[in-house]
């Protein structure tokens, strides 16, 4: 696995498939609106080829976003927020771009960023989910 100092990447104690579940539950609890959830390993089967499971889902909340793009409209490149949970050899990893990412690459205010904050408290949700 690649070190990039933008990405966070923690372990997950479940399955690819259960710690997916679990992050659907606690977006909706959360009130969060889940724009796609993409299964890369299923579209990857679709034209013969093989890939781990791999799992996209993104995910936002329009009153935390909204105001990062329209003060930085470069900044819905990367928004919605996305998590990926990927089998990592046996082992379910979750991965996402670390919100204050977006300050370094479009000079988003850190404070529009807080809210976006919360995609680190819902990771450890997921990497705790089993424990």
């Amino acid at each position: 696995m690649s070190e990039n100092p933008h990405v966070v990447t923690k372990t997950a104690s479940t399955s690819v498939t259960e710690t997916s579940r679990r992050l659907l539950e606690l977006l909706e609890h959360a009130g969060a609106t889940v724009f796609a959830i993409i299964d890369q390993a299923a579209a990857a089967r679709t034209v013969g080829q093989d890939l781990r499971e791999t799992i996209l889902v993104l995910f936002g909340n329009p009153a935390a976003g909204t105001p990062v793009m329209a003060a930085q409209p470069l900044a819905a490149l990367d928004l919605p927020l996305r998590i990926l949970i990927w089998d990592d050899n046996g082992t379910t990893r979750v991965s996402y771009l670390d919100p204050a990412a977006l300050a370094d690459r479009y000079g988003v205010d850190s404070e529009l960023l807080g809210k976006l904050g919360a995609v680190h408290v819902l990771s450890d949700k997921l990497a705790a989910a089993a424990a």
